[in-house]
């Protein structure tokens, strides 16, 4: 029996209603509603920002043996509802059942990498010279605003939540109104493992109240999303020096294939890279660089013919399908739409993306040979949509991996280990990946791009960095006297 999810929101350790209008969110693998509740209203939102300034200062003084003690229940907690969360992820998300059970695992892991990553990256140095030390420690900034994503709705969120817990700040967190269930059950857990009131709190809704969340007064915004929106809250604090921006967002990702022996091989790779999780990872590979001729063309024969055989359905079919659906009907008609355009704009379809029944959020692989265009948008189109350039040499592949405002991640397959050592060199992304797929990233690395990508504050192993600022401090048991030949004093 499936529990009903909560469709609370939490304020100073007390669920109560939203008192804003209903909203709810859909299986987008069958249409069914599975999540309604009340939105947060900006008088909601004060007050949860209220409740994490007012925690803050007991919160900040609790020994971080005693936070990290904390977060570790809440990872024993996870770990015990795995299962249930990973199947109210796939409920909500309509990814499959074998990789929604991937993320409830990450959920859990992330808090052992974060508590290394805050002793490792921050924590505290002491350099004892004699009667003074100089020490380094690290302090958390306040309030931190979480605003999680839809694709990885638990994941994402805990990621900035966890490492800022456990350095010491509070939080209001606001997940995607596509998928407020997974939000609502890691901040039950958080409080089942004794995360004082008003530590965590959280906050439904969708744009109203996440700009509500940004408009308060809070120390810190913590976004993974789109670049657009990124980019709105990055104005937004354009004179606010006091507030930390931590902006993960999306990518044009390129991924060059060039001289591999294993061509089958290498054309999974690249599924992996394009369409895993029905292409709705913002480290997919959105354009795939091939040599221009014969190489090219049976690169390409090998990827059509794999792309014919992945299984599309949906989260709990037997067998599991490779792929879901998109997270929504209309997120799928704008993909079939963006795909038609490009074909009418010289692109080749070699196989089309379309929504395969009308009015759902299934749609089939696209892949469109683009390299007659002259009007291909720098964009990322959330889903599995795959732009090819052929190119006549190695040297125009990287120069058109680049050509891109955005610099996420990036992929090199080639058995040419000099063709690697020069695309890593010359590329531009925060991740670089050599005969891997592009989606293939580490928690135990930091996560995070250039350009319109991000501001330069990568998540994953490197969020202790944005969730605790450095103070340097010199210090002596007593006050020196002064010297007999000290400079200027009779």
């Amino acid at each position: 029996m499936v529990k009903p999810m909560n469709n609370k929101i939490l304020i100073n350790g007390e669920w109560r209603e939203g008192a804003g209008s209903n909203f709810s969110s859909s299986d987008p693998a069958t249409g069914d509603v599975v999540w309604t509740g009340k939105a947060a209203t900006k008088s909601d939102v004060e007050d949860a920002v209220s409740a994490a300034g007012a925690a803050f200062e007991p919160w900040a003084l609790t020994p971080i043996a005693k936070r990290i003690e904390i977060m570790e229940r809440y990872r024993d907690l996870i770990r015990r509802d795995a299962d249930e969360l990973a199947r109210l992820i796939a409920r909500e998300t309509g990814k499959p059942y074998w990789e929604t059970k991937t993320e409830a695992t990450t959920v859990s892991g992330k808090v052992d990498i974060s508590i290394k990553a805050y002793h490792e990256r921050t924590g505290e140095r002491v350099n004892n010279t004699g009667a003074t030390h100089a020490v380094l420690r690290h302090k958390p900034h306040g309030v931190m605003a979480v605003l999680g994503p839809y694709n990885f709705p638990a994941h994402l969120a805990n990621g900035h939540m966890v490492p800022a817990l456990i350095a010491g700040n509070t939080v209001v967190f606001k997940p995607s109104e596509m998928t407020p269930g997974p939000g609502a059950f890691i901040i039950e857990r958080m409080v089942e493992a004794g995360v004082p009131a008003g530590v965590v709190n959280l906050v439904q809704g969708a744009r109203e109240t996440g700009e509500a969340l940004t408009g308060a007064k809070v120390d810190g915004v913590l976004f993974t999303g789109g670049a657009k929106t990124g980019l709105a809250i990055h104005k937004q604090f354009a004179d606010r020096l006091d507030v930390i921006l931590a902006l993960e967002l999306g990518g044009n990702n390129p991924l060059i294939w060039w001289d591999t022996e294993n061509i089958d091989a290498a054309a999974f790779t690249v599924v992996q890279s394009a369409f895993l999780t029905s292409g709705q990872r913002c480290t997919c590979a959105r354009r795939l660089i091939v040599p221009e001729g014969a190489a090219g063309d049976k690169a390409i024969e090998a990827l059509a013919k794999l792309t014919d055989r992945l299984i599309i359905g949906a989260p709990f079919d037997e067998p599991q399908p490779f792929m879901g659906p998109v997270i929504s009907p209309r997120v799928a008609d704008g993909l079939e739409r963006a795909f038609d355009h490009l074909v009418e704009q010289d692109g080749e379809a070699i196989r089309n993306l379309s929504v395969r029944e009308e009015g759902g959020a299934f749609v089939s692989p696209g892949i469109v040979d683009v390299t007659r265009s002259d009007a291909v948008p720098d964009e990322e189109h959330f889903g599995p949509l795959l732009k090819v350039w052929r190119v006549a040499d190695f040297d125009e592949a990287i120069a058109r991996a680049n050509a891109t405002k955005f610099g996420l991640s990036a992929g090199l397959l080639s058995d040419d280990h000099s063709k690697w050592d020069r695309f890593l060199a010359l590329s531009r992304a925060g991740i670089v990946n050599w005969n891997r797929q592009t989606t293939g990233a580490s928690g135990a690395a930091p996560f995070g791009g250039i350009g319109a990508s991000g501001n330069h504050r990568p998540s994953a192993y490197y969020a202790a960095d944005y969730c605790a600022y450095p103070v340097a401090s010199v210090e002596g048991g007593k006050v020196l006297p002064m010297a007999d030949e000290q400079v200027g004093v009779k």
